[in-house]
Formats: C-alpha cells, sequence, structure tokens
C-alpha cells in the first residue's frame, strides 16, 4: 500500500478536486446517461466545503479528497471520496475510509452516504459496514452505524 497523509483542505483545492471528481465519475455517470462535462464539475464547486474536506496526498502529491459532513439527524454524511485512478486497488482508500470511520466510531456518529448505482466503490462501503437504505435507478443510499452500537 502506498503511503499516505490527509490534510484539512482550503478554498485552493476546488479546482484540482473538481477535476479529479470528472474523471472518476465519468464512466458512471456515462454508463447511466447523465454525463455532462460541465455539470459534473459544477456541482462539485457548488457543493464544496473546505472545513468539512481532507485532501489525501500520497508521497506527497495531491491523490484525492474525502469530506465528512455533520448532518442534523445525529450522523455524517461522507461525501466527495475521490482517488486518483492510479492508486485504484492499492490500499489508500481502504484505509483513509476505515481512519475515518475509527473516528466516527470513537464518537458514536452514524455515517451516511449515497454512491451511484452500479459504482464499483459501493462495493468498498459494503466491507467496511454499510447497508443499503434506499435506491432509486441513480443513487444508492447507505447507512453505517458506529462499531458497537446496538444493530451496527
Amino acid at each position: 500500500m502506498a503511503d499516505w497523509e490527509i490534510r484539512r483542505a482550503t478554498t485552493a483545492d476546488v479546482g484540482p478536486v473538481a477535476e479529479l471528481r470528472a474523471v472518476v465519475m465519468r464512466p458512471d455517470l456515462e454508463r447511466l446517461g447523465r454525463y455532462d462535462d460541465r455539470r459534473v464539475r459544477q456541482r462539485l464547486r457548488d457543493a464544496f466545503e473546505p472545513a468539512h474536506t481532507w485532501v489525501i496526498e500520497v508521497a506527497g502529491a495531491f491523490a484525492g479528497c474525502v469530506a465528512l459532513r455533520p448532518a442534523d439527524d445525529d450522523a455524517h454524511w461522507l461525501e466527495h471520496f475521490y482517488l486518483d485512478p492510479a492508486l485504484h486497488g492499492r490500499g489508500v482508500g481502504t484505509s483513509v475510509l476505515a481512519a475515518l470511520l475509527e473516528r466516527c466510531d470513537t464518537d458514536g456518529v452514524r455515517v451516511r452516504l449515497n454512491v451511484l448505482n452500479g459504482s464499483a466503490a459501493r462495493r468498498l462501503y459494503g466491507r467496511h459496514g454499510f447497508v443499503v437504505e434506499s435506491e432509486d435507478p441513480v443513487d444508492v443510499f447507505m447507512v453505517r452505524e458506529p462499531a458497537g452500537a446496538a444493530g451496527g
């Protein structure tokens, strides 16, 4: 596995993150007939919150991002989890996700996310205890109770 670090995002990170989102999401969005070159970047720009976002770096270079945004229902939303495709399958995403979920477990916080229907990322989330709450033709909504919680 590649060595990685995370740091808090800054407003200057929005451009590289938006570009990575377009690259990572393109195959699934095209498969679903929903890819729009401008919209895929703009949706990230509109939702980007540096206070809740971390940049993933491998060997000191930008490699991805992940956001963990507090929600109103005593949960956090895991969002914008994108990793450079060259790093897929090398354990970085698994390791980053495990570290974030460990923090949530310590705080006793449930985590929610949505993933595109048919995305390979759904398997990663399933391995980490996420279960499907609901789904539609485009999105799958998943939840994970904190480890040690009743039913979790």
